[in-house]
């Protein structure tokens, strides 16, 4: 096993490293440190499924497996790039690409129904969504914006939206009904297996049988009513058309996968009920499936006149839409993985509550996001900068979070155990001594699930929130809600380990709402706070503190402290990298930015120092956070426009940097007479350097494929520069 595995991804994360990772593996080789590379990708995970229907040399390993397996001992030492997480029309759009590619992979069957096609999809559903980080991440989350960046940032401070006082921007919720306030939660006191059961009056089905569950752990249930949102989002269509402003839906039906797809169809078919109504058999006939979004059902009625004249009067009458793309006329409803909440919402606050409309013009929405669970932060967070106004990034302060994610923690873990109520009764999860933990009773159409955290990482969690409160010494909130049922359980943790180390009056617990406040007010002062939180809220709040702070997520220092002593290195946010990929496709400039993985890589080489007693692993990353503040300060990061400096272009800089930062070292001296001639060479041939890598940009680029990219292609329009070349080797 290599000292350092460096994660084969997708889409532009992936296509930055053709160029990034042979620098850094010819850097790290002078350290006596090897990298290696393994493929958690889509394509990838697909391949490695699917052994029995490929060639012998067409068979992939399951390195996500294999990565499961490392993450779980005191050696990891893994830097892990965005991946997709897919939706299922990314999930079929890689099968078609591998299948066109000589892979004879068996389609994903929408309706199985034979046995085999079952297994199919049972495979299928395994790689769809979050099916990655809850295998890597076997620890906890320790993410804050790297000094250098945060000090950037307050120097360079990015546009903000202007807000007002008279803005229709709002967030819209249920009322009730939904999986906040249908919630119970328990913890167990022994370790026990359980199984979930349906009841109705025909009978007895098992949903989930062979769930273990260790001592101490928090389990909990909870339910949607289809009725509840339905009524819900058909209110919600009104009251946006009368406000005049425009809809738009916000969800994580990627992270969510079972869940948040369902939601998503509800909207798109309230949005369309008209059409429903009338042409729904014909449109079911038509393989339309309305979870799989605006844009599938479109292809599938492409050739129904009626459906479609019938499509147009129903949006004309609708209220308008906010959209993901205005030029190509692709709406918040297209595709449920298009618009994730974490990513969207910062961004339309960062705008200053404004979203894109059809007509290709900013203007409020109404932002609908159903459950009521961590709605609060948004609508919280929009009533801030109403009253305030925007955030200053020169001198706001910073929001760090500890998240409480190891161990498939809270919702997304409950991809297994989520359901869609198939039949009207009682769903009850039953222990092995026949107690009844959680029960309730439901519709048809209603979705039922259940999530879990485990004692160990609960406890963990709450320590690695000590140990960065004392590093700190700046505010610290536990974001918990004592009203909402899991969140009491997690609250009867804390409050002893607090007690016990005699810290309580270091933390205080806020229900997410005053949460958000107490934190915006703290940072509005220039001051900072830790933000202690679970799963989910970990999950959003790092997309939404760093957009409005650093105008990214994809910048943020992101350390897992895995449970058995490795280390994983994440490297930010990777939801506009299909943007990327299309731009570098037409044009051969790729504006990926890598600042994240020049953190990780950093963190990663000094956390191996340290595991290792290595000491030239040691200056190599102290020496990367010098390359990232030159970067910083020179301006070296990618611009959005064609012909200018793009991704490539920050990759020199960052191996010039690096290189020179070895060399004037006094530490070690052999490793700077190493670095020396190449410190002495980058800088000498700049103008060749940079005059190869202008000179490839402007003209469309191949390569062969999406999902799947031909490496020699990819190598060469990600490694355009002979002269470079010859230097890295």
């Amino acid at each position: 096993m290599s000292d350092i595995i460096y994660t084969k991804v997708d889409e532009a994360p992936e296509l930055a490293s053709a160029s990034l990772l042979p620098i850094i593996q010819k850097f790290a080789e002078a350290a006596g440190v090897s990298v290696g590379k393994m493929d958690i990708s889509l394509a990838g995970r697909i391949l490695a499924a699917f052994p029995e229907h490929l060639s012998e040399d067409q068979r992939q390993r399951d390195d996500l497996a294999a990565l499961g397996r490392l993450v779980k001992t005191p050696e990891a030492n893994v830097i892990k790039l965005p991946n997709i997480s897919a939706s299922v029309p990314q999930l079929v759009a890689a099968i078609k690409e591998l299948q066109s590619q000589g892979f004879a992979l068996p389609d994903y069957p929408e309706t199985p129904a034979s046995d085999e096609e079952k297994a199919v999809r049972a495979k299928y559903d395994g790689i769809k969504g979050s099916a990655v980080n809850p295998v890597l991440r076997e620890g906890n989350s320790d993410r804050r914006a790297a000094k250098a960046v945060k000090s950037f940032a307050q120097a360079n401070p990015h546009r903000m939206g202007e807000w007002t006082s008279d803005s229709k921007t709002h967030v819209s919720s249920m009322s009730g009904n939904d999986f906040f306030s249908n919630e119970t939660s328990a913890t167990l006191k022994k370790a026990t297996g359980a199984k979930i059961v349906l009841e109705t009056a025909s009978g007895e089905t098992v949903l989930k049988e062979g769930l273990e569950y260790p001592a101490g752990t928090v389990v909990d249930a909870t339910f949607m009513s289809a009725a509840a949102l339905k009524d819900f989002l058909i209110k919600e269509i009104e009251k946006t058309k009368d406000e005049g402003i425009l809809f738009s839906l916000h969800l994580k039906a990627t992270m969510m996968k079972v869940s948040d797809p369902i939601l998503f169809g509800h909207a798109v078919k309230a949005y369309l009920a008209p059409v429903f109504e009338k042409h729904g058999d014909k449109m079911a006939a038509l393989g339309v499936d309305p979870n799989s979004g605006l844009g599938d059902l479109l292809a599938r009625v492409k050739d129904e006149a009626e459906i479609l004249a019938d499509i147009d009067a129903c949006m004309a009458d609708r209220p308008p839409m906010y959209m993901v793309d205005s030029d190509k006329g692709i709406t918040n409803l297209h595709v449920s993985s298009d618009v994730i909440i974490d990513a969207s919402m910062p961004a339309l606050i960062r705008a200053g509550g404004k979203g894109w409309g059809p007509d290709g013009k900013e203007a409020d929405a109404n932002c609908v996001i159903p459950d009521t669970s961590y709605a609060p932060v948004y609508d919280e967070a929009i009533n801030f900068f109403k009253e305030n106004g925007k955030l200053n990034p020169a001198t706001a302060g910073t929001v760090q979070n500890i998240g409480l994610m190891a161990q498939k923690a809270e919702e997304y873990g409950s991809h297994p155990t989520t359901f869609e109520i198939p039949e009207s009764g009682t769903v009850k999860m039953i222990l092995d001594d026949g107690t009844v933990l959680h029960q309730h009773a439901v519709e048809a159409g209603d979705i039922w699930r259940s999530s879990s955290a485990r004692k160990a990482p609960i406890e963990d969690w709450v320590n690695l929130a000590i140990s960065r409160q004392k590093a700190e010494g700046c505010r610290a909130i536990f974001w918990l809600d004592e009203n909402r049922a899991h969140d009491a359980e997690l609250i009867s943790y804390v409050k002893p380990i607090l007690e016990a180390q005699g810290l309580t009056d270091e933390f205080e617990i806020m229900a997410p709402r005053e949460a958000t406040r107490a934190s915006l007010e703290t940072i509005t002062k220039g001051e900072n706070t830790i933000a202690i939180t679970g799963n989910v809220l970990r999950d959003y709040l790092t997309d939404l503190f760093p957009i409005l702070e650093l105008a990214t997520s994809a910048k943020m220092l992101s350390i897992v402290k895995l449970m058995n002593g490795g280390g994983l290195f994440e490297t930010g946010a990777g939801g506009s990298a299909p943007k990327h990929v299309q731009q570098l496709v037409e044009q051969n400039h790729l504006r990926w930015d890598s600042l994240g993985e020049f953190c990780a890589l950093g963190e990663s080489l000094i956390f191996l120092a340290d595991a290792k007693g290595n000491d030239k692993a040691r200056i190599l990353g102290e020496a990367v956070e010098t390359a990232t503040q030159g970067i910083l300060d020179n301006g070296r990061s990618p611009s959005r426009k064609v012909g200018e400096p793009d991704n490539r272009d920050g990759h020199y800089w960052f191996a010039r940097y690096w290189a020179e930062a070895v060399a004037v070292q006094t530490k070690d001296t052999e490793l700077a007479a190493h670095f020396a001639p190449i410190a002495k060479d980058l800088a000498a041939k700049e103008a060749d350097i940079l005059s190869e890598l202008a000179g490839v940009q402007g003209n469309a680029v191949d390569l062969g494929g999406y999902y799947r990219t031909d490496a020699a292609k990819t190598a060469s329009v990600m490694r355009p520069s002979k002269t470079l070349n010859s230097i890295i080797g």
